[in-house]
């Protein structure tokens, strides 16, 4: 089962695990702790806790999930960062190791994370969220698990400044803003709001915040799954027919073409793609299904194909990048620079997208 990322509050999530990062004593603390027990009720999961009693830090516990939409909660306790040094980092590897191992126990289908020790506890959440990738991805190699992480707001979200930098420099080189943001800027912003604003009122707006990223009246979820296709090129030395007869590979056929020619095994692929098992298998079983635009690049990702690759088979499937999508751009940058981690990847599209590849 693949990765997802979340914004949400952990105690709205539904998964069969929700992990709780608690405090070593069994009381009610701050952060995510106070909202679990708050949840679910502090005086039956304090006595649970009581009876378990003292948490060593990179362990974990189980009690019942009470009122959550969750079969059980795993507290785990997460390291206190000091400067690195004093085994934050193998403390914060083990509770995640730990919680998903216990979760395999309990014979678990999906688990829900928070960042841990990433609140009061002060570690960095760049540094707190590679460490939970890195574990996150080489569990999901040998294991079938739903895992979602979860973060509260974008401020819980943090890269490091070198992939900032780099994303953000390639993004300001190669968006393309279209022409529709003159043409139809009122339904974006709400046909009630805009239908008493006088006309020449209207465009002054459009006009001062041409310049206004956020002020780009199509989202770029709807922009990214636009199907953009190169008009077919016919030639005039043959008849359509003979041409029509004559078509290239289609999508089906390109896809399993090159998973051959990569020698790679398809639990493999759909893995790497961050897809379901069960869409992964109607793909291989409908030779006639498009998927989704997210879900072909995923694949190019996958398969480690070039650009060109990627365009081809893109196209196979009647899509194309487009270049006024931040979602493409990155898919791009992360193929010309062979960053064929999908879930690295996905991290950094939900940064700046708030969207994943696969699932």
């Amino acid at each position: 089962m693949p990765f997802k990322i979340v914004r949400n509050d952990i105690t709205k999530v539904k998964a069969d695990v929700i992990v709780n990062t608690a405090n070593p004593n069994p009381i009610c603390a701050s952060g995510t702790d106070l909202a679990i027990y708050e949840a679910v009720g502090k005086k039956q999961v304090l006595a649970e806790r009581q009876k378990i009693g003292k948490i060593a830090r990179g362990d974990v516990a189980v009690t019942r999930a009470y009122q959550l939409q969750a079969k059980y909660i795993i507290h785990t306790v997460g390291p206190i960062w000091e400067d690195g040094t004093h085994h934050e980092f193998e403390i914060l590897e083990s509770c995640y190791r730990k919680s998903l191992q216990k979760a395999v126990e309990l014979k678990c289908e999906s688990i829900a994370f928070p960042l841990i020790s990433t609140g009061v506890y002060g570690f960095p959440k760049d540094k707190a969220l590679q460490i939970a990738v890195s574990v996150f991805s080489e569990f999901l190699t040998k294991n079938e698990m739903q895992i979602i992480l979860v973060v509260f707001d974008k401020k819980s979200f943090q890269l490091s400044g070198q992939i900032v930098g780099e994303i953000d420099s390639y993004i300001d080189a190669n968006y393309v803003r279209t022409s529709h943001k003159k043409e139809y800027p009122i339904e974006s912003r709400g046909r009630a709001r805009n239908r008493h604003i006088p006309e020449e009122e209207l465009y002054e707006q459009m006009l001062r915040s041409e310049d206004s990223e956020e002020s780009y009246p199509f989202d770029e979820e709807s922009d990214a799954d636009v199907r953009l296709t190169e008009p077919c090129m016919l030639s005039s030395d043959m008849s359509l027919e003979d041409q029509l007869a004559n078509m290239g590979a289609s999508f089906h056929e390109k896809l399993f073409d090159l998973i051959a020619a990569a020698g790679i095994v398809n639990k493999d692929v759909w893995k790497n793609a961050n897809l379901d098992r069960k869409h992964f298998s109607k793909i291989q079983c409908d030779e006639h299904y498009h998927p989704k635009k997210k879900t072909v690049m995923a694949l190019c990702i996958a398969l480690h194909l070039d650009l060109e690759q990627a365009k081809d088979l893109m196209a196979r499937a009647d899509w194309a990048f487009s270049p006024s999508s931040k979602l493409d751009l990155i898919v791009q940058k992360a193929i010309i620079d062979k960053q064929n981690d999908i879930m690295q990847l996905n991290v950094t599209l939900f940064k700046y997208t708030n969207e994943i590849l696969g699932v």
